[in-house]
Formats: structure tokens, sequence, C-alpha cells
């Protein structure tokens, strides 16, 4: 490639950006113009307790990646 051919492709890639930034800059505008939601939507929330699980659900489960507890890779 030509040294003109690089600066055309230089220019187009930057004039793309520019419309880029220009686009993103109005959306968060416009995100900024609209009132935030008061709370969370408590319907569709999980609670996840901190307390540690019961270790007997895990009794009968293979490790993941590792295969059974009694059988060898092959």
């Amino acid at each position: 490639m030509s040294l003109n051919d690089d600066l055309t492709a230089v220019r187009r890639n930057l004039d793309e950006l520019t419309r880029k930034v220009e686009r993103l800059e109005q959306q968060a505008a416009a995100a900024r113009r609209q009132p935030a939601s008061a709370a969370p939507d408590q319907s569709r929330m999980v609670p996840v307790p901190d307390t540690p699980y019961d270790s007997a659900l895990w009794t009968d489960s293979d490790d993941e990646g590792l295969g059974a507890r009694d059988r060898r890779a092959p």
C-alpha cells in the first residue's frame, strides 16, 4: 500500500470512531435523562443463605472434569 492509501484508511477509521463516540455520548445523555427505577423487582430476586451447605448434598457427586472417585481416567 502506498502512503496515500494508508492515510486514507486511517482517516476513514478515525471518522468511524468519531461517529461511534458521538453515538455513545448521545446514548449516555439519554440514559441520564431517564429516571432510575425506584427499587429492583423483589419478585425476581432469589435469596442465597450465608450458611454453609449440608455436606450430605455432595456425597454421591462426581468432581467435574475429574470423573468419579472410584474410577480411573482412561
